[in-house]
């Protein structure tokens, strides 16, 4: 039987005369000649007898199975492919498979296919029947499903001989018995989650886009309903002749594995995976551009549904758009842009661009990629670019790059830059400028890197890798308060000892006093054997050689201040069990509350900047003063409560930011004065900075804020997972810092929520950086390259450590010195010592 894809007419299936034999079953045993006697000798031979037999006829019926039936075990293998009938125009009739015009031409197509299948042995002797399932303009192309059936374990050879089949077509024209002739023949394995036998429904739409019309199509109930289980849909969408189709998604909310719920795009009429341009699941947020072009004037969208977790789906717009050529371009002067069609959206599967670049004589050409996403599924470190590339000095250019850290110069003053796109899978593609430069200086004034980025000279030897490639950090001589490197590198002085190797030698991490190679390191620095470790004994002291061992998780142990204590108040030794999604506690205690710190939207890798996301941080708060602007940032712990920095609420004169009324609470916001829809406004009940907050060293410097009423939470509003007291939070990892703080030292607030990492630092040696003004309840976070920290403006916002699927509150943004400054780290409030204070005043 033809699987969920078969429509237009349908075809009788042949009989298999491998599936005709019928299974011989043994004769039922007489059970009279088995009837309990008194003798008990007859009864142990009677037993004797039965188990005999038994074993007999299991062994028969073993060797039978093996032999006659296991052998022959036959699986199904579905194709779908597309043809060119070249000797054909297309017919508005072929749109409908009722039509005589349809079933006429479809039958020529089956028979074709037949003839061909009938030159491969393989495919000859497994082939089963076919179906057409729609046309298409060109000269007209037909859509097909092919089905075969062979033993199992042929599967790898049928699909050879269906590439090869495939590899042939367009080299030699193909033709059946006279009926019809084709060429251009593409064919591929349905998809295996397409064909589950599970599907309860088989839904199919098809639409005829009209010009100048914006059509709509979305999944089953949306958005009031979720869209049922079990089931597949499709969308088959057309256009005129010459017009291609856009698809753009106002809303996509699907299950987050792909595995489970799926859609699926098509540049085709049918489900050939040859011709997918992109696959989706998750929730994607409303602000990120989700557009595709098809090629030509069809295109196919699938869903695929399982069981569990159904989500509301979603809603996109279609509509048809004339075919331009608008990329082959002559571009000239000093300087100028260009990118690929339909950035940033995904560009159009089978592209073929150039842009033919002309500089003043004497100059050369410097091409920079501003963006540059060309990375297909399965070929993210494929460096020879097999399939979307950019080739410019006759080099292919593919995979993704970091804003600016791409650029690529001509010898002469032409350059030519081609663009090229296959038939499957499709991406952002790029954004690029172009500029005439000194050919023996590019860098005028500074420094150029090996990559040919220029960059300022005062950034060279300075610790950080400016260039991207760090040649600004080779052959350097460091200053006093730098590691130098045996490799001739600098670092910061604060990136020693912190258990990473970021010279690439090792030299940052010597001298640091640790413990040999064959022993382990304890939380309190103490040094024992890794022998000792997880036996049983509390060899260090403090119990951290006992965490985190399998045969003490099974079971509750000690209490330590290092040790997991549920709510039944027995301990264990697993490091970080809260809201992992793995119940560690015997009263699931480690799992409660744990509807926090996710971010609902999947990124598409396209960032503005140090922009954040419309709702990546659906935690993040903004402070303002009532008829005023953001003073502060604070992270949203439960429906009614914030957390936020103590000095954000110090009162400065007539201004009395102690007191609740003072403030207006905006949750949801992603750019200052945009408070519509989704954002929400609050107001407060009470502030409740901590008691022990000191305003000259910013110790204790945590405030709870309590709103006036509970916030609906929304995929904008979420709160931030709470760390318990014992979690550890490890040197080296790396964190998130948000806010609307100003961009620079001096200047003005950030409009657009700012995102940045950071790494957290070693508190002994940044105790030492910022001259002993630490206490046991700071910790620091430096960045990872220069010029990125909190400033005036984020103090109160979080400090945000992924673990796991979620984000937990290591740190409130608190103090430094200056912002961004070099070898000079931000301080943040450590959460974790004020967890009982937190849960003593809120309750969460």
């Amino acid at each position: 039987m033809m699987d969920y894809m078969e429509s237009g007419p349908r075809y009788t299936p042949k009989l298999d005369k491998e599936f005709e034999q019928s299974l011989q079953f043994l004769p039922a045993s007489n059970n009279k000649k088995y009837e309990k006697k008194k003798s008990p000798g007859k009864i142990g031979a009677v037993i004797g007898v039965v188990v005999f037999v038994a074993v007999v006829a299991l062994m028969i019926g073993l060797l039978v199975w093996h032999f006659r039936f296991r052998k022959n075990e036959i699986v199904k293998r579905m194709y779908t492919g597309s043809m060119k009938i070249t000797d054909q125009t297309f017919d508005n009739a072929y749109e409908d498979s009722n039509s005589s015009e349809f079933k006429a031409l479809a039958q020529q197509v089956v028979t074709q296919l037949k003839s061909i299948y009938s030159k491969d042995p393989q495919l000859k002797k497994y082939y089963f029947g076919s179906v057409v399932q729609a046309f298409s303009e060109g000269s007209v192309i037909a859509y097909y499903l092919s089905e075969f059936r062979a033993p199992a374990g042929q599967e790898t050879s049928l699909d050879k001989a269906m590439g090869n089949l495939e590899k042939s077509a367009g080299k030699v024209r193909l033709s059946g018995t006279g009926t019809i002739e084709v060429e251009e023949i593409v064919t591929s394995v349905v998809d295996s989650r397409m064909l589950t036998t599970s599907f309860r429904r088989d839904l199919r739409f098809s639409k005829h886009l009209r010009p100048n019309k914006v059509d709509q199509i979305e999944s089953p109930g949306f958005p009031n309903t979720p869209y049922p289980s079990n089931t597949v849909i499709q969308w088959q969408l057309r256009g005129d002749a010459g017009q291609v189709i856009q698809l753009k998604f106002d809303s996509i909310i699907l299950e987050e594995n792909c595995k489970n719920d799926f859609v699926k795009i098509y540049d085709s009429l049918v489900a050939i995976e040859g011709r997918v341009m992109e696959e989706l699941c998750g929730h994607y947020s409303p602000s990120e551009p989700l557009t595709f072009l098809s090629s030509g004037n069809v295109m196919l969208v699938t869903m695929a549904t399982n069981e569990e977790k159904n989500f509301p789906g979603f809603r996109a717009k279609v509509s048809q758009t004339l075919k331009t050529r608008v990329c082959d371009k002559q571009l000239s002067g000093s300087e100028g842009s260009f990118s690929s069609p339909n950035f940033p959206n995904f560009y159009p599967p089978d592209t073929k661009c150039a842009w033919e670049i002309q500089v003043p004589n004497g100059k050369v050409v410097k091409v920079t990629f501003k963006k540059f996403l060309l990375t297909e599924p399965g070929l993210e470190n494929d460096k020879n670019c097999p399939k979307d590339y950019v080739m410019i000095n006759n080099e292919k250019l593919c995979g993704d790059y970091d804003d600016g850290m791409l650029t690529r110069t001509s010898k002469t003053s032409k350059m030519t830059v081609t663009f090229h796109s296959d038939f499957s899978y499709v991406d952002r593609g790029f954004d690029a400028k172009f500029e005439a430069v000194d050919s023996t200086d590019p860098c005028p004034d500074e420094f150029e890197c090996k990559n040919k980025q220029c960059i300022k000279s005062s950034l060279t030897c300075d610790g950080w890798n400016d260039c991207g490639d760090s040649s600004d950090e080779l052959n350097c001589k460091c200053n006093s308060k730098s590691i130098s490197c045996n490799n001739g590198m600098c670092k910061p002085e604060f990136w020693k000892c912190d258990g990473i190797d970021d010279c690439g030698d090792g030299t940052d991490e010597l001298n640091c006093g640790g413990c040999k190679s064959e022993e382990f390191t304890c939380t309190n620095s103490k040094c024992v054997s890794e022998k000792k470790r997880c036996d049983g004994r509390n060899d260090c002291g403090d119990g951290s050689d006992e965490l985190d061992c399998p045969a003490a998780m099974e079971s509750s142990v000690a209490c330590t201040d290092l040790t997991y204590k549920c709510k039944n108040n027995k301990c264990i030794s697993k490091k970080n069990p809260e809201c992992d999604d793995q119940p560690d506690c015997d009263d699931g205690s480690d799992e409660e509350n744990c509807d926090c710190g996710q971010r609902t939207f999947k990124s598409s890798r396209i960032v503005g900047g140090q922009d954040a996301e419309d709702g990546e941080f659906p935690w993040q708060v903004s402070l303002h003063i009532k008829n005023g602007g953001h003073v502060c940032g604070a992270s949203l712990i439960s429906p009614t409560w914030l957390v936020t920095a103590a000095h954000c609420v110090q009162d400065e004169g007539s201004l009395k930011l102690s007191q609740a009324g003072t403030w207006e609470v905006y949750l949801g916001l992603h750019i200052q004065g945009k408070i519509g829809s989704p954002v929400v406004k609050k107001l407060l009940k009470q502030v409740v900075p901590h008691a022990y907050y000191n305003a000259h060293t910013y110790d204790y410097d945590i405030c709870l804020m309590e709103l006036d009423s509970p916030v609906t939470f929304s995929d904008h509003i979420k709160p931030i997972c709470l760390p318990a007291p014992q979690h550890d939070f490890k040197v080296g990892d790396t964190v998130w810092i948000t806010g609307w703080g100003a961009t620079r030292e001096g200047g003005v607030a950030a409009k657009v929520l700012q995102k940045a990492q950071v790494r957290l630092i070693n508190h002994t040696t940044c105790d030492g950086l910022m001259e002993g003004q630490l206490t046991s309840r700071m910790m620091c976070a430096g960045v990872l390259s220069g010029g990125v920290d909190a400033c005036q403006g984020d103090s109160g916002g979080p400090l945000s450590s992924p673990e796991g699927k979620r984000m937990f509150l290591a740190g409130v943004v608190s103090w430094g010195d200056g912002c961004a400054r070099r070898n000079k780290p931000g301080i943040y409030t450590t959460v974790t010592r004020f967890r009982g204070w937190i849960k003593e005043k809120t309750g969460v």
